[in-house]
């Protein structure tokens, strides 16, 4: 049965370092939950401390209700794949499979049961009598997986799997990883620094950098509604300008650092810092239209296949406006004067870094 994982209050430091701050947070039975951060935040940290491989100073550690704070991993009953796979070289791979369940001390007919069950549920049944250096990167970390299902985990614990995998099969593998934590409803936490891994596979989010969670929730309201600038520009790309909201008679208007105006909406009252907005939400049209917020030039042209990305500046500032390519679109060229508009539910501001 799914089981909830609850965090309260953790603190973690190593010597003098802080490296997890004061981190509270509940991940729901059956969840498919990801900490998501770039290198050194603190999110592989978290990960072995719900395993039990690492230790906190202060908080408690919570599984299905049970506080298992100061308990061996063994004791835990979650199962983790690790980065590298970590499979026995010499061991076949049924052998590698069975380890953990010979390590229990389970009966010989139930450790056959359960690794060629485990094997069949990842596809590689018929490649038990290879080494894992007779598979490929995939296979490998299809038995890494297998060998962590055998052992019927109350969580399941992914850090960075798919991370020495080519691109192509690193997105085969996560649709994977998806489905089959959907089949088995298994509580799963997914570490990576990979932005569209943690988008595109899982429930919720929670976003590290130095050692804080910055934010919490579903992808898209990560995207749509990020609360301060470094999850607005790690959550994709995103156009920041610094400066202040300024009222210019009944008009309210953002004025960036380098003097570029972008027309608010009336009402609009903020202690904003900074305005941002995505590149795919930014509108060209005639630098003479009525719609156009604001004017900049061309100055660089990319063909990005689907979408053609064009670098302007704009009174100073640096903008990137991505446009979806079609036949029919007629593209602006460097050093062309162009409008620029945007929806106002488009616009982002930002009180705080």
């Amino acid at each position: 049965m799914s089981v909830r994982i609850e965090l309260k209050n953790i603190d973690l430091s190593y010597g003098s370092t802080r490296v997890i701050k004061d981190v509270s947070l509940t991940i729901e039975p059956g969840e498919f939950f990801a900490f998501l951060g770039p290198s050194g935040c603190g999110k592989s940290t978290l990960l072995r401390l719900i395993a039990g491989f690492e230790q906190c100073q202060h908080g408690e550690v919570l599984i299905d209700g049970k506080d298992v704070t100061r308990q061996a991993p063994w004791e835990r009953n979650v199962g983790m794949v690790f980065q590298n796979y970590a499979l026995w070289p010499h061991m076949t791979i049924r052998r590698n499979v069975a380890f953990g369940l010979e390590e229990r001390h389970l009966p010989k007919d139930q450790i056959q049961r359960r690794v060629e069950a485990a094997l069949e549920r990842v596809g590689l049944l018929d490649y038990a009598e290879r080494r894992p250096n007779q598979l490929s990167g995939g296979q490998q970390q299809r038995v890494a997986l297998a060998r962590t299902l055998a052992v019927e985990p109350k969580v399941l614990l992914l850090d960075e799997p798919l991370s020495n995998l080519d691109a192509k099969l690193r997105v085969h593998m996560r649709q994977e990883l998806r489905a089959l934590q959907q089949e088995l409803g298994l509580t799963t936490i997914f570490v990576t620094h990979d932005q569209e891994e943690a988008n595109t596979t899982s429930d919720r989010i929670a976003v590290l950098n130095d050692g804080i969670v910055q934010q919490l929730g579903e992808p898209m309201t990560l995207y749509d509604q990020p609360d301060n600038l470094f999850v607005a520009q790690f959550l994709g790309s995103a156009n920041v300008l610094r400066g202040r909201v300024v009222q210019e008679g009944s008009e309210a208007v953002f004025l960036s650092e380098k003097g570029l105006r972008v027309r608010l909406p009336e009402d609009t009252t903020s202690e904003a810092r900074a305005l941002v907005f995505r590149p795919q939400n930014l509108l060209r049209c005639q630098p003479d239209d009525a719609a156009a917020r604001f004017e900049g030039r061309v100055r660089l042209r990319e063909f990005l296949g689907n979408i053609l990305r064009y670098e302007i500046d704009a009174g100073g500032e640096s903008l990137v406006l991505d446009e979806l390519y079609g036949r029919d679109l007629v593209p602006a060229e460097p050093g062309e004067r162009i409008g620029l508009d945007i929806h106002p539910n488009h616009l982002r501001l930002m009180t705080r870094d």
